[in-house]
């Protein structure tokens, strides 16, 4: 059967060529018992697929069974999938079937098979490799044939290295990979589609079909859709129910689609990335002004304390841990503030930039006069002067070239 001939039966609608390649794939593996793994994202139609694998196959006349796996209680669902005894656990007053049990000879479609909990991992597993598994409560060993053909939209190598999803069974289930496009990958597929949806409802609700203006059909092949063909097609169905004028136009469009959302056109995550620096700027701003603030507090306090020390003459055996902390904070701290210079707003920053210069001119002046008169104390020696204050000879020396301190 060609592909044009799926798409009828299937009702299918779409040119991508990765949308008619997933077909062909689907077609091809059919008559084999391989194991397919359909991955895409939500809304692109997966469950067609397995109906495709299962309708051109040799089982098509076997029972066919669709499990949503991310539907089923935790509790449940190997009772679900495998059966259970009697007595098995609370509330199993009489044996049941599992569905590989029911399907034997047939196919059964594991859809979000990524919601499997681990311990259900491991039974599909034994499945898949021996046809062979235990119904809860039991040790009979049960044999099925069944194919199995499952969906995720989760990526599986992410779940495997978070430990949520075995590795043995997606390599099992990944034999043959059939990958369906998300619906922004089919731009040329949008309008077919509308046009598909807007006459079924047009015909369901009895009503003229829409239309939609040249604006309006940019916007729609522009817009990301995140849900893919679901999401189109419930807002194709608003805009049927809810517009009676059945000329679409690009205004009338977006009051259906998310704001935060609305298109795929580059511009818009430019204009976001910049706003974006914009504000880690200010922030970066912010956090300068204030470790600066802190310094100048610093420095003030313990020049003051340094000061009222030097003038009462205090021994230099209790002035020195003072001394020698001041040193340590200065020397810890290489990057020198006092040259920042940001314009910024009074009322966004608790400082101003004219405030630090001024605080600079004052704590230059005290820390000159200091040094002098450690200089002074010590007749001109160096290091017992740097010893004085607390810092290292080589700090002093280049404080003295600094400040042009005469000797």
């Amino acid at each position: 059967m060609d592909t044009q001939s799926i798409k009828q039966r299937f009702g299918i609608t779409g040119h991508d060529p990765y949308l008619e390649r997933a077909i062909q794939v689907a077609v091809q593996v059919a008559p084999t018992d391989l194991t397919v793994l359909i991955t895409g994202e939500s809304g692109t139609g997966k469950e067609v697929f397995p109906k495709i694998v299962h309708q051109s196959s040799a089982r098509k006349h076997g029972p066919y069974i669709a499990v949503n796996c991310g539907a089923i209680p935790e509790g449940t669902i190997d009772s679900e999938l495998f059966g259970h005894e009697k007595g098995s656990f609370t509330g199993a007053h009489e044996a049941r079937k599992g569905y590989f049990e029911v399907v034997d000879g047939g196919t059964i479609f594991l859809d979000e098979v990524a919601e499997l909990p681990l311990s259900t991992q491991v039974r599909l597993l034994r499945v898949l490799e021996t046809g062979e598994f235990l119904k809860v409560g039991s040790s009979k060993v049960i044999k099925t044939d069944v194919r199995v053909v499952a969906a995720t939209n989760v990526n599986i190598p992410e779940a495997i290295e978070k430990g949520k999803f075995r590795q043995d069974l997606y390599y099992r289930l990944n034999t043959v990979p059939i990958i369906i496009p998300p619906l922004r990958e089919r731009k040329q597929d949008i309008m077919l589609l509308f046009k598909k949806f807007a006459l079924d409802f047009a015909e369901k609700y009895r009503m003229p079909h829409l239309q939609l203006t040249d604006e309006a059909i940019r916007l729609l092949e522009n817009f990301r859709w995140p849900g893919n063909i679901r999401q189109l097609k419930n807002v194709t169905e608003q805009i049927s129910i809810i517009e009676r004028q059945k000329l679409v136009t690009g205004e009338v469009l977006k009051r259906y689609l998310p704001n935060d959302m609305s298109t795929s056109l580059p511009v818009l995550y430019h204009r976001e990335r910049d706003e974006e620096k914009l504000s880690e700027r200010d922030l970066l701003y912010k956090v300068l002004f204030d470790m600066k603030k802190d310094i100048i507090d610093l420095k003030k306090t313990v020049a003051e304390i340094l000061d009222h020390d030097l003038s009462e003459s205090a021994p230099s055996q209790v002035q020195s841990p003072m001394i020698r902390q001041y040193g340590k904070d200065m020397e810890s701290r290489e990057t020198d503030f006092g040259d920042f210079e940001i314009a910024a707003d009074d009322d966004n920053f608790d400082i101003h930039p004219s405030e630090v210069i001024d605080d600079n001119l004052s704590l230059e002046k005290k820390e000159i006069d200091m040094i002098k008169r450690a200089l002074e104390k010590h007749h001109g020696r160096r290091k017992h002067a740097a010893k004085e204050l607390g810092i290292s000879e080589r700090t002093l020396y280049r404080k003295i070239k600094e400040y042009h301190i005469d000797q």
